[in-house]
């Protein structure tokens, strides 16, 4: 069942595991995820970003989409936009029918980003929405952001961040980076940071540019208190290598077939990254609400 991010992540935040937020463009992108969901028993958080929504992953087409595989299954499905910064694009994601709102602000200044978050707060609140924020900078791999300290988030100023912004959950910068690292790289996270951002706020702390971080890195953060991974490179490129690999095996493979190869090798790949945080066999959805259990 489609339900908000803000049910499922206070439970992963009491209990300490990590929930997966899959970029979704496509049917068996969303497919693939919800289903490895169902059968590992796990919440999972569909995502698109405007750019993805505005080039392929309509949300016309794929809310409608998202919404009726969730009712298909026994298990919690989150519906986020993923770095909204237009103030129309997210509202018209809350009016359609978004069970979250990402607004990224994180390239503002703090009091700019704090206002803005604040509004949109206000607005996704009335509709049932929560909203996710992001203070610090998560930037690119290929810029090395990952090993800029400049960015990452000071936990006094996100403390304070979040007690008037009424958010719902942070995404905070503790040495990750979006897209691909350079070659035989993996991003050195700042644990204590993120212990101290854990223990600052107590809340649900989102970890971007989850994609190349490393199963132990990965494993770590999550037992230090984060409580939803985004992915997006990783998994397009599961999906790029299945297709890739049939077309060499058969290279008169029709094209049904690449998409049915694509869809498995990523359902098989969120079931993986499902156990991997631990949010497999964590749930007891009721009618309204969602209990996660130990």
């Amino acid at each position: 069942m489609l339900t908000s991010m803000k049910n499922i992540l206070e439970d992963s935040h009491k209990h300490y595991y990590g929930v997966m937020a899959m970029n979704c463009v496509n049917i068996e992108m969303a497919r693939a995820a919800i289903m490895a969901a169902s059968e590992e028993n796990s919440p999972i958080i569909i995502q698109i970003g405007p750019k993805q929504m505005k080039l392929h992953g309509h949300k016309e087409e794929m809310y409608p989409l998202v919404k009726d595989l969730a009712e298909r299954v026994h298990v919690p499905v989150a519906l986020n936009l993923d770095h909204g910064t237009d103030y129309d694009v997210i509202a018209d994601c809350i009016n359609t029918g978004f069970t979250n709102v990402m607004f990224d602000g994180s390239s503002l200044p703090f009091e700019e980003n704090l206002q803005k978050t604040e509004i949109i707060c206000q607005l996704a609140h009335m509709a049932g929405c929560s909203v996710e924020a992001e203070l610090g900078h998560v930037g690119m791999a290929v810029d090395d952001d990952d090993e800029n300290f400049d960015l990452f988030t000071n936990p006094e100023q996100a403390k304070d961040f979040v007690e008037r912004t009424g958010v719902d959950c942070l995404a905070v910068a503790i040495g990750t980076a979006h897209g691909d690292y350079p070659k035989g790289r993996v991003p050195k996270l700042d644990f204590e940071r993120l212990a101290l951002l854990k223990k600052t706020l107590d809340m649900p702390l989102v970890l971007h540019g989850g994609s190349g971080t490393g199963e132990e890195n990965i494993k770590k953060a999550v037992s230090l208190g984060i409580n939803k991974i985004n992915v997006a490179t990783d998994v397009c490129t599961v999906a790029k290598k299945a297709m890739l690999d049939e077309v060499e095996k058969n290279p008169k493979i029709d094209y049904v077939s690449m998409c049915i190869a694509a869809e498995k090798s990523m359902k098989e790949y969120v079931k993986y990254y499902i156990n991997l945080i631990g949010s497999n066999n964590r749930f007891n959805f009721g009618d309204v609400e969602y209990h996660g259990h130990e």
